[in-house]
């Protein structure tokens, strides 16, 4: 299957649409960018499972738990993060954004709340804004990852994709290797049609030992956009429970049929099976 589909405008926003789900977000660029491991692991350790390994329901739950916290104790830098974070999970960006413009008050100078300041403004359309919130938060004496890979996000969504590029390679200067940073740039090159380079990046990218199910998810994406549904159905599966695993493959199957592609990607694994009986 060719990528031509991505390269238009339309094809960029039904991608990002796709990373919503596969990545339970991050920053809508695709991002696996959004949480960092302060905030998700603090959230993580209240819970049975991994916030990036929950269901829909599982999610609400936590959401919900999360918000009586922030209720309590509304100037709590954590948790208002989490909350935020768990916010934009569930699609309630303008609740998040309204509660991260909050913990930005109480925490004008704190980096980590401007770069999720940043993707709040983002999730919920304030691009301009959002890129200057995190190139206000970055220092160039002291250059955060962070910041660089969630800058990449915006620029990403805003078109600007070499310098979407160039973001996320500082970031990896910064922390080599990082799964999300390499996630991300995977993305961005299949935003622009180019899915082999893609799937080279988020390889790598899930391949690292501290990569979690979004990356994974995104390599199936990948995978399944240049016509290898089978493999991509067993990367979409692995390591999930089975309602999140149908949830996952069904979105899949839904998003390669919008662009009138699964019948075409049936047709060519049956012949591909034929073949190889012959």
């Amino acid at each position: 299957m060719t990528a031509l589909a991505y390269r238009t405008p339309g094809g960029r926003r039904l991608l990002q649409g796709v990373c919503v789900v596969f990545c339970t977000l991050s920053l809508a660029g695709c991002s696996t960018t959004g949480r960092s491991n302060l905030t998700t692991g603090s959230i993580s350790r209240s819970f049975s499972k991994p916030v990036e390994e929950m269901n829909e329901v599982e999610l609400r739950q936590a959401e919900e738990s999360i918000g009586r916290a922030y209720e309590k104790s509304p100037k709590d830098r954590n948790a208002g993060l989490n909350y935020a974070n768990l916010l934009r999970m569930t699609g309630k960006n303008s609740q998040a954004l309204a509660v991260m413009q909050q913990v930005a008050i109480n925490y004008p100078t704190d980096r980590e709340v401007l770069a999720a300041y940043g993707k709040a403004q983002a999730s919920a359309g304030q691009l301009e804004q959002a890129l200057a919130t995190i190139e206000r938060a970055q220092t160039p004496d002291r250059p955060d990852w962070r910041l660089e890979s969630a800058r990449g996000a915006v620029l990403d969504q805003m078109g600007r994709t070499d310098e979407a590029r160039s973001a996320y390679r500082s970031a990896l200067d910064i922390k080599p290797n990082d799964p999300t940073v390499l996630s991300n740039l995977g993305m961005s090159y299949l935003l622009t049609g180019d899915a082999k380079t893609a799937e080279t990046y988020l390889r790598t990218a899930s391949s690292q030992p501290d990569a979690d199910s979004r990356v994974r998810q995104n390599l199936a994406l990948v995978v399944g956009l240049q016509g290898r549904f089978s493999e991509a159905e067993q990367i979409a599966t692995r390591e999930l429970d089975p309602q999140q695993a149908s949830a996952n493959v069904t979105y899949l199957r839904s998003m390669l049929s919008q662009q009138n592609a699964w019948s075409k990607l049936a047709q060519d694994e049956k012949g591909k099976k034929a073949s190889a009986t012959n």
